[in-house]
């Protein structure tokens, strides 16, 4: 399997208790029995500029029942490959998160694709999938759940954004942002109304394979970001407080 300390230990953690990793900076969880896999997938999603990273089956149902909330909030997806019971994964993933869920199959088969789906998974794959296709069905997925839970969130606010790569729309115009600002405004959209800080923001932004990068870039950042709202908007839409974070406000 995986070393798990080795990987952990090269994306700047040195801290572990239990099997409470600081999974805070990861995107996408991959679960497979087969370390190739999990090797290759965290590869491909890195090129992708896309933070991953690869758990065995034992150690992946240690941490999802142990982690803190934060730690699974900052999860956007989970990719289950092949391992025995996966099965019973989904139902314990959907108990503590509302992320994607989407397993790959070597082979097709009806019964197995049925199955997966009767066991709760979002969406089903078959191998080889181009990792920007898993990239692809999870916005879809993202999309769809935010629907559900805020249908009226576009015509609610001035501000619309896509998280598929395009820059977002305020005030019904597109507004071309730098990379790092889209990020910050995607994720401040999705928390819409709570209250997220330095610490969420930069892990979610940045990821795993830049612990070199002091988070109080993100100040930077969201000032810069701040002012080219406050221009097209006619007033600052994001409400920051010392000590406790950023939250984005909307008439």
């Amino acid at each position: 399997m995986i070393n798990l300390g080795l990987q952990l230990s090269a994306a700047g953690v040195t801290s572990l208790s239990g099997y409470a990793l600081r999974f805070g900076e990861v995107m996408i969880v991959i679960v497979d029995e087969r370390e190739t896999v999990l090797n290759g997938y965290t590869a491909w999603f890195c090129r992708e500029g896309v933070s991953a990273a690869g758990l065995a089956p034992q150690d992946f149902r240690q941490w999802v029942n142990t982690a803190p909330e934060p730690d699974i909030d900052a999860v956007e997806a989970f990719l289950l490959g092949d391992f025995r019971d996966r099965e019973e994964v989904p139902v314990k993933i959907k108990s503590r998160s509302a992320a994607a869920v989407i397993a790959m199959n070597e082979t097709k088969s009806l019964n197995d694709t049925l199955e997966l789906f009767a066991a709760g998974v979002d969406d089903v794959v078959r191998k080889p999938v181009h990792v920007r296709e898993i990239l692809a069905r999870i916005r879809a997925i993202s999309r769809r759940t935010q629907q559900d839970a805020e249908p009226a969130q576009a015509p609610a606010g001035r501000i619309r954004v896509f998280s598929d790569g395009r820059d977002p729309e305020v005030g019904g115009e597109v507004l071309p942002l730098p990379r790092r600002e889209r990020r910050i405004l995607e994720y401040l959209m999705a928390n819409k109304g709570r209250r997220v800080t330095k610490s969420q923001i930069f892990n979610f932004v940045y990821g795993l394979f830049d612990d070199g990068i002091d988070e109080n870039v993100i100040e930077s950042h969201i000032s810069k970001l701040r002012k080219r709202l406050r221009q097209r908007l006619g007033r600052d839409p994001i409400d920051s407080q010392r000590f406790l974070g950023y939250r984005l406000t909307q008439d």
